[in-house]
């Protein structure tokens, strides 16, 4: 057997990659989602095949033999979509990188030319392989060309592989003859006609047994069955234009030389740039450490002795600007980076003479002089090394999110790249998952390193850009002074009243069990409720309910199904009201008993770089996300109790997005509802429905605040139409008469979009930046999504903003006044204070003047407030 070589169909594989994967996008706003399924297939096949030489071919675009051939019939090609037309070149690029050889030449297509070097290599002697989606090529297989065609199958793909004997046992033709049943069949994605009332089967019966489209012409008459004999008859002509369509030139006149096609290693660093630019990161890992770590210049070494430490501090010290990294884990600090000078860091491990504590209080000292400090993340740095704000400490972390928060995350090598242009590294390929006390010695100084000195390097150019962007003051007098305030948020905790805690859960699956009898009793048998196949098959097949939609995998049993019926069949309600109940038990019942710690509290994490709007994240445990619809659901909040001596004080603004609605839109009559302290929907409701304030029903009134609502989040009709289980014919009704009657808000709305898809971004009244790429999306259902992005991030974006510095401000004021109580909690739009009985009234004041005060909006900031023995209670 000769050596061997890999084909590959360009646009092709390229383009079935783009529809058999979910649109993404890098956090450039790329799209990318061909391009990784290319190289997905691409490693497939090389791993499988083990080649010596490797070519991709790609088409023109420019006119070919072909197109005086198209001309001959009505059949145009399929414009390809935008998203796709963007990663032709990217694709192209990223093989260049790769060292892999691309072809493609004017006048004729991919196909082409795969057939010609596939010929051409047989016949020197080569075992050849075929990358293709397009089945045209199956006529190019012979005993030393082998073609592979992924499909997919049960949503997972496949490759289906094909030489002679394969075309002939699946097709019952030879390779040769799959023109002419081509021709016969057609193929609208090759713009093959083909002729009418002819599938594949009567195709391949058809030139199976008579070899040709010509011979079965000359035999028209006995062909069967008499609708094939009828179409061949009447439309002969079509089904040769078809084969010559169909037919694949094997003779091009393109120059080709193998070894120009050899495959050397192409885990290049130019490709590796690539894939870090494009977030591949799942692909990194085939990319040899050594050979990147190698690409970098920077030299980081590791310093062992107190006098080496004592002149690096001494240096450090001096510096204008320098880079920190606390290594830690498990809540143990194992070492500090620094790094001060260009292309160089230090490394300082815990051990002998230089313990944490001596660390610490080094840190601490060159904070207190006149030197920018930059971290990655400020947050995870005072939970080892705590000092109090102070404005010369950056963030760098922070920084990226502003300038682009609509990525994933915000680690050092993203940043390096980003802002430094460095390649360098990620954690996960230098740590793994063992962890940094199991890393080893040189992957650990890399990791620290590059720790500190990402930082250092990236600072001035963020600073640089915040500036650019009008974010700065964003950056300095709210985001980073949110930092400390998270810190002592996080420190504080909330306690938690274990027992309760049980008992709860215990209540839960009392009611869990009795739910279960009662639905097993109306489906007259039990099943496993919790399998979405199986209580499909029970409402929709056996108690026959309507509105089943059948899926791959069965009916679909999703929420926004089931609600639907809710209100007509009991079952349904049950098993809705189970799945909540269930959701309580294992998430919250269950799942918070894990997280309270030895001092009898739960300190959860609060995120600043995770929502693209600018709100507050909590995590390990999410408390933001603690049920409110369901008074079973409420109670859990019983279980959250204040230290002995303390109360809780909740304060939560009250309809903070519809008065920030009102201040963006300058709508009169909004702006005076407020103002006058008015129910805003009832208000709402009598301008809308033209019925006296005093005579609006309860119906109303709920359908005006759905209304109210719905419009912040850029509510269509069809949404409203589901929300309040209307016609959309009248909730459109309900949305026009609400704009008739609030002009100046759909004015602010539409410009809002208007500027969206000028610029690229919206913003918040402290210019926090939101990106909006949908926006210029070929797809529908995108551009109405990134619509519905641009209305609403203003807004979201706006009042995240204000209760950060009302936050900022009652933490600082607390402190100030030195009072034992102290924020533990928040949750969107709302405070909750752990309050020592002495101070209740003080906390109390802080918290109305500063939430207040936050914003100087055309409409007051209102505050609903109130004190309990629980969060239940104060809620």
């Amino acid at each position: 057997m000769g050596q061997k070589i890999v084909l590959v169909d360009g646009h092709s594989i390229l383009n079935r990659a783009f529809y058999a994967l979910p649109p993404l996008t890098n956090s450039e706003g790329k799209h990318t989602n061909a391009v990784y399924g290319f190289l997905t297939m691409l490693f497939k096949t090389l791993e499988d095949e083990q080649p010596e030489y490797l070519t991709v071919a790609f088409d023109l675009h420019a006119p070919t033999f072909r197109h005086e051939i198209y001309a001959e019939y009505k059949g145009t090609r399929k414009p390809m979509p935008q998203e796709l037309r963007e990663q032709v070149p990217l694709i192209k690029e990223v093989l260049k990188a790769m060292g892999i050889l691309t072809v493609e030449k004017e006048g004729y297509e991919a196909d082409d030319l795969l057939g010609t070097l596939a010929k051409r290599s047989e016949g020197q002697g080569y075992t050849v392989t075929v990358l293709s989606g397009d089945r045209d090529l199956l006529q190019l297989a012979s005993d030393e060309i082998k073609i592979r065609i992924p499909k997919t199958k049960a949503g997972k793909t496949i490759v289906e592989e094909y030489n002679t004997a394969q075309v002939l046992e699946t097709y019952q033709v030879t390779p040769k003859q799959i023109i002419d049943m081509k021709a016969l069949m057609g193929d609208a994605s090759d713009n093959i006609p083909g002729i009418p009332g002819v599938g594949e089967k009567t195709a391949s019966k058809i030139i199976a047994e008579y070899g040709s489209i010509e011979n079965a012409y000359a035999h028209v008459d006995d062909i069967k069955p008499n609708k094939a004999k009828e179409s061949l008859r009447d439309n002969y002509e079509q089904a040769v234009l078809s084969k010559r369509l169909a037919e694949i030139c094997v003779d091009s006149p393109i120059d080709y030389d193998w070894d120009n096609a050899r495959l050397t290693n192409i885990y290049t660093p130019e490709a590796y740039g690539y894939f870090r630019e494009l977030e591949f990161k799942n692909l990194l890992s085939r990319f040899s450490l050594t050979d990147e770590a190698g690409s970098t210049s920077q030299e980081f070494c590791c310093v062992e002795d107190l006098s080496e430490a004592e002149n690096l501090f001494a240096a450090a010290a001096k510096a204008a600007r320098i880079g920190l990294y606390p290594a830690a884990e498990a809540g143990e600090l194992l070492g500090v980076a620094i790094a001060y000078q260009q292309e160089q860091a230090a490394y300082i491990p815990v051990g002998g003479f230089l313990t944490a504590g001596y660390l610490c209080e080094k840190i601490r000292h060159i904070l207190t002089r006149d030197i920018e400090v930059a971290v990655l993340d400020v947050k995870a740095f005072l939970k080892y090394i705590e000092v109090p704000y102070q404005t010369n400490i950056m963030d760098i972390g922070i920084g990226a999110y502003l300038l682009n928060p609509l990525k994933s995350g915000y680690m050092y090598d993203d940043i390096a790249k980003e802002f430094s242009g460095m390649i360098v590294p990620s954690a996960a390929e230098l740590i793994g998952k063992g962890g940094l006390q199991k890393a080893e010695r040189e992957k650990l100084l890399l990791y620290a390193g590059y720790g500190a000195y990402v930082p250092f390097a990236a600072a001035p150019v963020i600073r640089e850009q915040l500036s650019e962007k009008g974010m700065d003051n964003l950056y300095q007098e709210i985001e980073m002074p949110l930092v400390f305030a998270l810190h002592d948020m996080e420190k504080a905790g909330i306690r938690v009243e274990a027992e309760a805690l049980k008992v709860y859960g215990s209540q839960l699956e009392v009611r869990i069990h009795e739910l279960e009898a009662v639905i097993y009793k109306q489906a007259d048998e039990e099943f496993n409720i919790n399998s979405p196949k199986q209580l499909g098959v029970i409402l929709f097949e056996k108690m026959g309910l309507p509105g089943g939609k059948k899926t791959k995998t069965g009916y679909s049993t999703a929420a926004d199904v089931l609600e639907k019926l809710a209100s007509k069949y009991a079952i349904v309600s049950d098993i809705l009201e189970y799945r909540q109940l269930a959701k309580l038990k294992s998430t919250y019942a269950d799942g918070l008993a894990n997280y309270i710690q030895e001092d009898g509290r739960i300190h959860s994490n609060f995120n600043q770089t995770i929502t693209a709007t600018g709100r507050i994240s909590s995590t390990e445990p999410n408390l933001q996300n603690i049920p409110v619809r369901m008074e079973l659901g409420r109670l859990i909040r019983k279980v959250f109790i204040p230290e002995d001596g303390y109360v809780f004080i909740d304060a939560d603004y009250s309809q903070i997005e519809l008065r920030v609605l009102a201040h963006f839109s300058q709508d009169e009559r909004l702006i005076q509802a407020y103002q006058e302290a008015k129910d805003i929907h009832r208000i709402t409701a009598s301008q809308v429905f033209h019925t006296p304030f005093d005579e609006v029903t309860s119906l109303q009134r709920r359908n005006a605040k759905a209304v109210n609502f719905g419009i912040v989040y850029g509510i269509s009709s069809f949404g409203l139409s589901q929300d309040l289980s209307i016609s959309r014919k009248e909730a459109a009704e309900y949305i026009e008469k609400y704009f008739k009657t609030y002009p100046k808000i759909k004015e602010f709305l539409d410009k809002t979009v208007e500027d969206a898809k000028r610029d690229g971004y919206v913003t918040t009244l402290f210019g926090r930046r939101r990106p909006v790429p949908e926006l210029a999306s070929s797809n529908f259902m995108q551009r109405s999504f990134g619509e519905r992005v641009a209305m609403n991030s203003p807004i979201q974006g706006t009042a995240a903003d204000i209760i950060k510095i009302a936050m900022i401000q009652v933490n600082q004021r607390l402190k100030e006044q030195e009072l034992r109580s102290r924020i533990v909690l928040q949750v969107h739009d709302e405070l909750l204070i752990e309050a020592h009985q002495d101070e209740v009234r003080q906390v109390s004041d802080i918290l109305r003047n500063e939430m207040q005060k936050a914003a100087d909006l055309s409409v007051p900031l209102e505050v609903d407030m109130h004190t309990g023995e629980n969060w239940y209670e104060a809620k």
